[in-house]
This record gives structure tokens, sequence and C-alpha cells, in this order.
């Protein structure tokens, strides 16, 4: 399992290293991207890191014109974050180059292993951090395109 996740991750390293980003930027458009106009709140609870380390990345994201914080419609004090057009376009990129490799992988272990291998995944995490992940968009977001949901 490391020895595969190493080679996945690997394999995005070359794009994030010309953007002068890292696994962490990559994480938070990944999440963005797939929840537009979700709370900080929740990308902590999503990514389960500190705030001061998420501060930080945002932060990057935001200097580079990657990601956007908007107010809450219903709370103006909380920070709703959206990937600009230029932060959908890189990580429509970095999907893609994971998605072509697990469709390799998916191809070769045949459908009954991947549902078995998805059904793995989702149980190594944990219960009740479930339900938090359960309204992913899992599409592809296209730049200049709305996401569906």
């Amino acid at each position: 399992m490391i020895l595969g996740y190493n080679h996945l991750t690997h394999s995005i390293d070359d794009i994030l290293a010309n953007a002068k980003l890292g696994r962490a930027h990559h994480r938070a458009l990944y999440f963005i991207a797939r929840r537009p106009g979700l709370t900080v709140g929740g990308l902590l609870a999503l990514l389960q890191v500190t705030k001061q380390s998420l501060g930080r990345v945002l932060t990057e994201l935001g200097e580079r014109g990657l990601v956007e914080t908007r107010p809450g419609v219903q709370d103006r004090r909380q920070k709703l974050l959206y990937l600009t057009d230029k932060g959908k376009d890189l990580e429509c990129r970095l999907f893609e180059v994971l998605r072509e490799h697990l469709s390799g992988a998916y191809s070769e272990a045949g459908q009954g292993a991947v549902g078995g291998f998805w059904a793995v995944l989702e149980g190594l995490v944990p219960e009740d951090h479930r339900e938090s992940i359960a309204g992913l968009d899992h599409e592809i977001p296209v730049p200049g395109k709305r996401a569906s949901g």
C-alpha cells in the first residue's frame, strides 16, 4: 500500500514542483474542487490538520491566485473556499495524472478487485468521519464548467 501510494503521489510531484507547491497544497485543492463553498472549518475537519498549517497553505494558495474566499451567505463571518479558474486548471491537471494511473491499475485488476479495493479504503476511514466525506463530488472539475450537484 505504501509503495503504491508513493508511486501515485510521485506522479504529480513535478507538476507541484513547477507550481512551487507541495502535497499539502494539493490536498486542499482536491477537496475544495470537490466541495466548492467548503468552509475553512470543514476543510480542517477533512484534512485533520492544525489551523496554523492549513492557514499557511490557504494563504499561499490565495496569494498565487488559486483559491479565493468569500463570506458565508447566512453567516458573513464564515470563510467559504472556492478555486479560481487558475486553481481549477491546476487541480484538473493533477487529477488527470492521478486518474490515468488509477485507471490503468483498475483495468489490470478487474471490476471485482476494484470494488473490494474501494470497500477496504472506505473501511480505513473512521466511521464517525465517513459522513463528512459522503457528499464529496468525485467528478473531474473542468475549468469554465460548473460542477454538478
